[in-house]
């Protein structure tokens, strides 16, 4: 009778608590209905720019007719796209170029907004601080097509960077125009670009460390520079990796818009990325099965990476996405 009774209590469970689950979330749509709204925008967004479009990428296995109002009416290819890109004269090249500015731009620019939020961080005149921090936003918001233009001009054969130059040596050629330059013009000014806005997540980050520990380091005898490496760094250091995860994650894209409205055929040798010669090959030429396929190879390994890197994080350290 007793185990009857007990099994008839265990069957009611999941009902119950299946109840409960509902009548929490009522409550809480019922008491927070005005955050829910609010992220209702968000995730439309979400679902109409990114995952529908992720019914698009079928053509990628099939030979592509704008012409034919349902997709699935094209013919299936299979992976002959990706082999076709596999086997082409550029494959190597447009790897190798998009991994050098990919990596050149980790390497050298990853750390930089974090050297410039402590540098910010060790500011005492509040004033002072906030008028860096401002100027050093100021260039994210500025349209990448005036940063181009800018960019060009003064690089060109006479324009202020290449007249500096060529006083120190340099032949006077326009910068843009020689292929061993256009990495470091790239990646220098994406710094310039990018510096003050990627700086604001490790600022929040040290606003959040706790100031006491300053205090007591102090009363210590530590030093400055001792109070940042082991109270500053490990305060923020999940922010970092954090962050490096996410920038492996998109290790192969290398943005298209900068890249096209700086190079030229000139400089393709080391300036075509994958995510320009899938701009040309979908849009100027309009192959866009076969432009699909590369951006989806390109996904695929960004994806792989991003795993990669976040277990690597979370065997030496207790960070990670997921």
């Amino acid at each position: 009778m007793t185990s009857k009774s007990g099994t008839a209590v265990a069957e009611q469970l999941p009902a119950l608590g299946k109840t409960s689950y509902w009548t929490r979330l009522r409550k809480d749509l019922h008491k927070n209905h005005q955050v829910y709204l609010m992220i209702i925008p968000v995730i439309l967004y979400y679902l109409i720019f990114c995952y529908k479009p992720m019914y698009g990428a079928l053509i990628a296995f099939q030979d592509y007719n704008p012409l034919n109002a349902n997709i699935l009416d094209n013919k299936w290819v299979g992976f002959a796209n990706f082999l076709e890109f596999f086997q082409g004269r550029y494959f190597w090249r447009l790897i190798k170029n998009t991994l050098t500015i990919s990596l050149a731009s980790t390497i050298v620019g990853f750390p930089i907004p974090i050297i410039f939020a402590l540098l910010i961080n060790e500011i005492k005149n509040k004033k002072f601080t906030k008028i860096v921090q401002t100027m050093s936003y100021m260039p994210h918001f500025i349209s990448i097509v005036i940063v181009c233009s800018m960019i060009i001009s003064f690089t060109n054969a006479n324009g202020f960077l290449n007249t500096l130059f060529t006083h120190l040596g340099y032949s006077g050629k326009p910068m843009l125009s020689n292929p061993d330059l256009f990495v470091p013009i790239y990646v220098i000014s994406g710094i310039w670009q990018g510096l003050g806005w990627d700086s604001i997540l490790y600022i929040a980050a040290l606003s959040g460390i706790d100031q006491e520990l300053y205090e007591a380091a102090s009363i210590d005898g530590a030093s400055r520079w001792q109070q940042m490496l082991h109270i500053t760094l490990p305060g923020i250091a999940p922010t970092i990796v954090t962050m490096f995860i996410l920038r492996m994650g998109g290790l192969m894209n290398v943005g298209y818009e900068k890249v096209i409205l700086l190079y030229s055929p000139i400089t393709y040798s080391s300036a075509d990325v994958i995510s320009s010669y899938v701009y040309r090959m979908g849009i100027e030429r309009m192959n866009y099965s076969f432009s699909t396929a590369v951006g989806l190879f390109n996904s695929a390994i960004n994806i792989f990476l991003l795993f990669i890197t976040n277990r690597f994080s979370k065997k030496i350290s207790d960070t990670s996405l997921f």
